[in-house]
């Protein structure tokens, strides 16, 4: 490894761990602030999770991490995809309505549920991609209003197949056949619950994502085109075709997200499904740098927090919302340090430059004296 790929390696590493102690001290003012037992509130946060917390993070950690790679897809390609949310709604749903007829046997059952779930996705990003090349409209503002479309077309379509759970308030699709319903693993010794069974999912969409984007010429063509357009319509990239490639990739792998919990936990889509999981892939994304290793320990820290904030009231009497504060702090803080050790890296090498070309010039000179 040379000195410049060390020292980015040690500033890559540094950046976190400078953005962990950032939030750690200014979540402790903001409590002081407000008077709120600061020990207690990072006792009960740094406390040993137990089998079952651990269980429930590692499924969190799942369920984000593809949200995470979704986002990841359009950030690499310098698009917003911020329709994540809808995305995964949509897919979600029709995955559910699609399983819940059981056409198909078992895992069959299953496979063809997935793919379901990725063609409803990419469609409803294709919308926004369809409205940027052939109107240019921001991605920005037409996914963040598609986000609001979805949720009221899946509530309506939803109404109209609802299959209602007696003595309860709920509604859904139908369940899934149980020949379809994935009964996880028992990694965790003394938990009595169960890790998803499509951590499987998680693992293949992160080695996919690594090796299409790192590793073939479409993955070239994306970050080139994320980074420089102009350079890529030079070299022969069709920019058009990109863009529409790229977000209706980011929506198909948007459906995956609710698949782990479709098949492992609920068994069927209804006013009860987890919410907000494509607005969390954001922050996990940035957080993990679009790299599938990063936002894989990005997406158990946020999943920690989460599972960590629900002994918050009883045990420092505080309202667990404060994780969101906690997780907004740690975001903005990455950000600024991952930003900061960027300038640093580029200042550090243009010094290392300027000693080069200096010891260069010297030589010369040194040469053309004992000529003369």
């Amino acid at each position: 490894m040379t000195n410049a790929n060390l020292r980015r390696a040690l500033l890559s590493i540094a950046a976190p761990i400078l953005a962990l102690f950032v939030a750690f001290l200014l979540t402790s003012l903001v409590l002081m602030a407000l008077g709120d037992p600061v020990k207690d509130v990072w006792i009960t946060m740094l406390s040993k999770p137990k089998p079952r917390q651990i269980t429930n993070i590692v499924n969190g950690a799942i369920v984000l991490y593809l949200s995470a790679i979704a986002v990841a897809v359009g950030f690499k390609m310098n698009l917003f995809n911020i329709g994540v949310d809808g995305q995964y709604r949509v897919g979600s749903f029709a995955a559910a309505l699609f399983a819940g007829q059981a056409w198909l046997p078992g895992v069959l059952n299953i496979l063809v549920a997935i793919v379901v779930a990725m063609v409803a996705g990419g469609f409803w990003a294709s919308i926004a991609a369809y409205l940027k090349v052939k109107r240019g409209v921001s991605e920005v503002i037409s996914t963040i209003m598609l986000n609001a479309i979805a949720t009221g077309v899946v509530s309506w379509l939803l109404l109209k197949v609802a299959v209602r759970t007696a003595g309860s308030n709920a509604i859904g699709t139908k369940t899934i056949p149980e020949s379809s319903q994935l009964e996880g693993w028992k990694l965790i010794p003394g938990a009595s619950n169960r890790i998803y069974s499509l951590l499987l999912l998680a693992v293949i969409v992160g080695l996919l994502y690594w090796f299409v984007l790192g590793k073939t010429r479409f993955g070239f063509d994306l970050r080139a085109t994320g980074s420089s357009e102009t350079a890529a319509v030079a070299s022969g990239v069709k920019v058009k075709r990109m863009v529409m490639t790229s977000m209706i990739a980011s929506g198909a792998l948007a459906g995956l997200i609710g698949m782990p919990l479709l098949f492992g936990q609920d068994h069927s889509y209804g006013t009860t499904f987890q919410a907000g999981l494509g607005f969390a892939g954001i922050g996990i994304a940035l957080l993990g740098r679009n790299h599938p290793v990063g936002i894989a320990f990005a997406a158990l820290l946020w999943s920690y927090l989460d599972t960590q904030a629900n002994g918050l009231q009883i045990r420092a009497g505080v309202a667990p919302e404060l994780v969101y504060i906690i997780q907004g702090i740690i975001l903005f803080a990455v950000v600024i340090a991952y930003e900061g050790t960027r300038r640093l890296d580029i200042r550090l090498e243009q010094q290392r430059v300027a000693r080069e070309l200096a010891a260069q010039r010297a030589a010369v000179r040194d040469q053309e004296g004992a000529v003369a």
